[in-house]
């Protein structure tokens, strides 16, 4: 496996971190509190795209044609992980629904969209460093 940088990753997942503490010493429906649940919201938004893109490269040490890998979409190549041991069965179902989740907010524009985000987070943020971790691990390896 070629080795690569995990360091973005680990900072998406950093400032994700920091912005939602800071939304969560708020006041609701403050201006901070707007502001700050749309940095946590697009700071999710960012390690999600990260995340895929990271592990896309990963996959492509398993490919005889590392090119396909670039055709695969976003659910595929978790998919594709789960057949390399890379990411386990439960964990892609998560970010499956992670996935579907950031593809509501591209499209819907209320308040509802950013609280349901914000439920996720936790969950999110455990399997984001998992992911950045094994990632970091087999990146090391090569």
């Amino acid at each position: 496996m070629a080795a690569f940088n995990t360091d973005h990753l680990d900072q998406c997942i950093r400032t994700l971190e920091s912005s939602l503490f800071r939304l969560k010493a708020t006041e609701p429906n403050s201006i901070d509190y707007e502001i700050f649940r749309n940095a946590t919201v697009k700071g999710f938004e960012l390690t999600l795209e990260t995340a895929g893109k990271l592990l896309r490269k990963a996959l492509k040490a398993f490919s005889g044609n590392p090119r396909s890998v670039d055709t695969l979409t976003y659910k595929d190549v978790f998919r594709q992980s789960t057949k390399h041991g890379l990411v386990d069965a439960a964990a892609v179902q998560r970010w499956f629904s992670y996935r579907d989740n950031r593809n509501d907010t591209a499209h819907d524009y209320g308040l509802s969209f950013a609280e349901t985000t914000l439920l996720l987070l936790p969950a999110f943020l455990n399997d984001a460093k998992a992911l950045q971790i094994m990632l970091k691990n087999k990146s090391e390896e090569a």
